[in-house]
């Protein structure tokens, strides 16, 4: 699946050779901070533990990934857009419903770049009919997060507990059809 660039952004898929990107993003404890509490990522948990698991759900032609943000001006990578299947690391993996979520540098917040990228990743999405549904989670009390779902058109459906091998938290959900 190709994404095209929007406005401000371009995007590709991210790859291990790009550990580093991930690394400077994770590096801010204010990036992190409804990841999980402010703590930062090492090089060797990015190496061990991340890029496997992206090396997992990546998958070129159904558009899975991690979707890199680069400013069409500079080059400059801002952050990424995850879409993988719901629940891909536990035994309730849906391929019909997709998972987007963000993760952006500081210094990009407040200027629409994440609801810009998610909103284009999504439309690519839909267009290939590539899922069902388009959900999202995030802790409650992220209201960046919350009001980026709300932009690109999902609603509150629940608040769960979402787990996988890294941990497990009380979330919000949000969703909306991909076919209609």
């Amino acid at each position: 699946m190709k994404v095209n660039q929007s406005n401000r952004l371009k995007y590709r898929l991210l790859t291990p050779a790009d550990s580093q990107l991930l690394f400077r993003l994770d590096q801010d404890p204010k990036v992190m901070q409804f990841i999980n509490g402010g703590k930062v990522t090492s090089q060797e948990d990015i190496d061990t533990i991340f890029i496997p698991r992206l090396n997992q759900f990546t998958n070129v032609d159904k558009g899975w990934g991690l979707w890199g943000c680069f400013l069409t001006d500079n080059n400059e990578f801002i952050g990424w857009i995850l879409v993988r299947p719901m629940d891909f690391f536990t035994e309730h993996r849906d391929d019909s419903n997709l998972e987007i979520g963000w993760r952006f540098m500081q210094s990009s917040w407040g200027r629409g770049y994440a609801t810009e990228a998610a909103m284009q990743i999504a439309g690519a999405l839909a267009e290939h009919h590539c899922a069902n549904k388009l959900t999202a989670i995030a802790l409650e009390d992220n209201s960046g997060s919350i009001n980026i779902m709300k932009k690109i058109g999902l609603e509150y459906v629940t608040t769960t507990v979402h787990s996988d091998p890294l941990g497990s938290a009380e979330v919000v959900v949000y969703e909306k059809p991909l076919i209609t």
